[in-house]
């Protein structure tokens, strides 16, 4: 068991560690003036974790490829009496072994990558990695926002929505420092229309071994700019949307949200920080204040627009660990939607799907002027 009370300009994070009946790590988060339980019981019979899946390498693009067979056992779409992200009450055990919480993260039981920590080579020379596979070394978490089944991160209060703030900043901090780890990446999917196995209100962190392509693609183009002109590809992207204002959504002391010039989805925002930070554990007190509430409203303004909640994406960009590319590459958030309608959605097909060129059926500056119109 690990206890923690950290109070500092860029931290202020109230925590403990436990262990599952399998040796997972579970992290529990404390609101301000909540109780962090000093002890678990996790009665479960658990089998012993499994070895990792394999990552195998496409030649052909470039890119790790993660399979994970073992994932089609998981639970899928329980009722909520067998969900397994409530709390513990009475005989029934679930993940969580506490009566209450606030927001705890825990090793995934179905990781796409782990347990096992590790390296993965680079290619050689020619470009190339050995055709066998290899094991999908790096870590899986689930982070459950609330104990409340029905509940969205766009219902937290004030202060729930900071404490997972925290809680992001804490596992891109820890995260980070373990072996092997080369990209952190946070996450939300929310809706049976995006492909939730669960609907109880979580996130996910995946810790890769290896950068990502989209993450790639963005880092290049960031490091590229910022050689040439000593400046921040996005913070130049911002100070433009700022000065033409016809995709602004909403703009606080240090966060802005905006509509992207070139967004590829019908429903798209960016929430972007005014100061230069790679990732969440740079941010300072302030900015963590900020971002909790701008982006839990964001959630509330997709939710506004129609009678039903909105199904998304929820993407935190965060700079690779490289330190190359921390200088140029600026923490931010892509929301995004199929839903083009209230009963449509938009599917990728041949020419997103096949060949990553998007077409949008909405412009960025209908939904941005949708989106601020929506009363908070």
């Amino acid at each position: 068991m690990v206890v923690k009370n950290i109070e500092s300009e860029t931290l202020a994070e109230h925590w403990i560690s436990h262990r599952l009946a399998d040796g997972r790590e579970s992290v529990f988060f404390a609101d301000p003036g909540s109780t962090l339980p000093q002890q678990i019981n996790d009665e479960r019979e658990l089998d012993p974790r499994g070895e990792p899946g394999e990552l195998r390498f496409d030649r052909l693009t470039g890119d790790w490829v993660a399979v994970a067979a073992h994932r089609q056992s998981r639970t899928y779409l329980p009722p909520k009496d067998q969900c397994p992200l409530c709390p513990s009450v009475g005989a029934r055990h679930s993940e969580i072994p506490a009566e209450e919480f606030d927001v705890v993260v825990f090793e995934n039981r179905f990781p796409s990558l782990g347990p096992a920590l590790g390296r993965v080579p680079a290619p050689a020379a020619d470009g190339t990695l050995p055709e066998q596979p290899l094991s999908a070394v790096g870590r899986c978490e689930v982070v459950v926002f609330t104990s409340d089944h029905a509940g969205s991160f766009g219902s937290l209060t004030d202060d729930r929505a900071r404490t997972v703030v925290d809680a992001w900043a804490h596992r891109t901090r820890e995260l980070s420092a373990m072996e092997g780890i080369e990209q952190v990446f946070i996450f939300e999917n929310r809706g049976q229309d995006i492909g939730v196995t669960l609907h109880h209100p979580h996130g996910q962190i995946y810790a890769y071994p290896y950068v990502t392509p989209t993450a790639k693609k963005i880092a290049e183009q960031a490091r590229e700019y910022y050689a040439q002109t000593q400046k921040t590809l996005l913070g130049q992207i911002l100070e433009s949307e700022i000065e033409d204002g016809s995709r602004i959504v909403a703009r606080g002391e240090h966060f802005t949200v905006f509509v992207p010039y070139a967004a590829r989805w019908p429903l798209e925002a960016h929430l972007v920080p005014h100061r230069h930070v790679p990732d969440f554990a740079a941010l300072n007190k302030e900015e963590k204040d900020e971002l909790a509430i701008m982006y839990r409203d964001l959630l509330r303004r997709f939710d506004g627009l129609y009678d039903t909640p909105t199904p998304y994406i929820a993407a935190w960009h965060q700079a690779p660990i490289n330190e190359a590319d921390r200088a140029a590459t600026r923490l931010h958030l892509q929301l995004t939607s199929p839903r083009r309608a209230a009963d449509k959605l938009k599917f990728l097909a041949g020419s997103e799907a096949a060949m990553g060129a998007f077409i949008n059926d909405i412009t960025p500056e209908q939904t941005a002027a949708r989106l601020r119109e929506v009363s908070l």
